[in-house]
């Protein structure tokens, strides 16, 4: 069972000693464990002073007198994160609309709103014209018939008559 262990032991294998490896390890750069490195100065993403304020001002409803300063930065590194996050779902959300599936044999379109519309707005014209047609057929029969009784919607509609035939 043990000389399974050992095969299966990359570092032994190699040559190498683990516990004199980290020894090593901590003993030369014993002045850096422990200590934080950071490659860029940690700055607030919102203004602290405002956001101090405006927290201090919601912990007093709440009974508390002082807020340190992490809490601002916490809350400003969380609201970097949660906006970050947002615009990251809102990206990916507008390259799916920008998606053409037209040409995707997988696809099938079920519906096409712009060709529906067309078509209600001829309708709509054509009925309209529809309108207009018997409007102008109804003035024209009532400016051609001569009562003998001078009507005045009769002479109202021989007068719209004479209109639209000019």
């Amino acid at each position: 069972f043990r000389d399974d262990d050992d095969i299966n032991d990359v570092a032994s294998m190699a040559g190498v000693n683990l516990n004199e490896e980290s020894a090593r390890i901590l003993a030369t750069n014993s002045d850096l464990v422990g200590t934080q490195i950071q490659s860029c100065k940690d700055e607030p993403f919102l203004a602290a002073i405002p956001l101090h304020k405006r927290i201090l001002e919601m912990a007093k409803k709440l009974g508390i007198t002082d807020v340190p300063a992490e809490v601002v930065t916490f809350i400003s590194h969380a609201t970097q994160n949660r906006l970050r996050t947002v615009i990251e779902k809102v990206t990916v959300i507008t390259q799916h609309r920008m998606e053409s599936y037209k040409d995707d044999e997988w696809y099938e379109q079920a519906t096409d709103v712009r060709s529906q519309l067309k078509f209600f707005e001829q309708l709509e014209r054509l009925e309209k014209q529809r309108k207009d047609e018997q409007e102008r057929e109804i003035l024209l029969k009532a400016a051609k018939s001569r009562s003998r009784q001078e009507d005045p919607e009769q002479a109202r509609l021989k007068q719209k008559a004479k209109e639209v035939s000019r």
